[in-house]
């Protein structure tokens, strides 16, 4: 392997990175940019099932819930909500998830890569990609090999995902930090402009397996958005952004909206390049959506898990 040249990370202001990310929330927001913030959510969730009780049957319902999010949509909105980015899923239910939602606009995602863990042999984690790819998978959520980046192998890290850009062909890419086990802000910079250094124009940068506690954190999502503005302003990719695990409120999804527009600007705020990767985020957009129509907060059981 040749001598990797390390990016020159910046150190990390972890007081400053803590009282902005605070600053987010304390943002008011009038009740018509709460809709229109609530439903550019929605469009921007990669609507996920990782368990290991998945089944066909399940991924199946969750792709109709991705397609149709609210069917009370017109009734209370008086238009019809647009669909989810994605539904994301282990390599074996895509064949399912590809077959019910070809021709919806909604994109297929696989965790592949050896996930959780990321430790699995190269060769296997690339074959794991691969079929994703043949199967119908328009995107791949790679986990990087902790143990190798926190050992101060970064070579390997950045191999290891130039060689999974390489195999997802066609399909875009996101990759995972799992930021929660890197323990420092600047372990996440560094983290994260390891992987902008290898992935292409329009691929991802993500928080977390969902796996792992903490997941996403607004700091963590932060020092990620700093690294992708810091690359755009030297004339490098468009790169995406994924925070995902522990986003489950639409409140909370404001929050992020902010931060977004206000780190990388207008430009990101659409699901070609921010995604919440979330479970039980959309039912409380929802939930969230019906209290600002109609004053009344519905209770968790009047939405479908899928």
């Amino acid at each position: 392997m040749m001598a990797y040249s390390l990016p020159n990370s910046p150190t990390v202001d972890g007081v400053m990175v803590d009282r902005r990310a605070a600053s987010f929330a304390t943002r008011s927001i009038k009740k018509q940019s709460k809709q229109a913030a609530l439903e550019l959510a929605v469009s921007m969730i990669d609507l996920t099932t990782l368990e290991g009780a998945d089944s066909p049957e399940k991924v199946r319902s969750l792709c109709r819930k991705a397609v149709r999010p609210w069917e009370r949509d017109e009734e209370l909105l008086g238009k019809r909500l647009g669909p989810v980015a994605a539904v994301c899923v282990y390599p074996s239910m895509v064949p399912y998830a590809a077959e019910l939602l070809d021709g919806t606009g909604v994109n297929v995602a696989s965790v592949a890569t050896g996930f959780p863990s990321g430790q699995y042999p190269l060769d296997i984690r690339i074959r794991d990609v691969e079929r994703a790819v043949a199967d119908g998978a328009d995107e791949i959520d790679m986990v990087i090999n902790r143990g190798a980046f926190l050992s101060g192998r970064y070579g390997v890290v950045a191999e290891e995902i130039g060689a999974v850009v390489e195999a997802c062909g066609k399909a875009h890419l996101k990759v995972i930090l799992e930021t929660g086990e890197l323990k420092t802000y600047d372990n996440v910079r560094r983290a994260s402009d390891i992987a902008i250094g290898e992935i292409r124009e329009g691929d991802f940068i993500k928080t977390s397996t969902g796996k792992v506690s903490p997941a996403a954190t607004m700091p963590v999502t932060l020092v990620m958005l700093e690294a992708i503005r810091d690359e755009v302003s030297r004339g490098g990719k468009k790169i995406g952004m994924k925070p995902a695990g522990g986003i489950r409120t639409g409140k909370q999804a404001w929050h992020y909206l902010c931060m977004v527009n206000e780190t990388l600007g207008e430009g990101w705020l659409s699901g070609e390049w921010f995604r919440f990767g979330a479970s039980s985020l959309l039912n409380d957009v929802l939930r969230s959506m019906q209290k600002l129509q109609s004053g009344e907060y519905a209770a968790g059981h009047d939405f479908s898990d899928a």
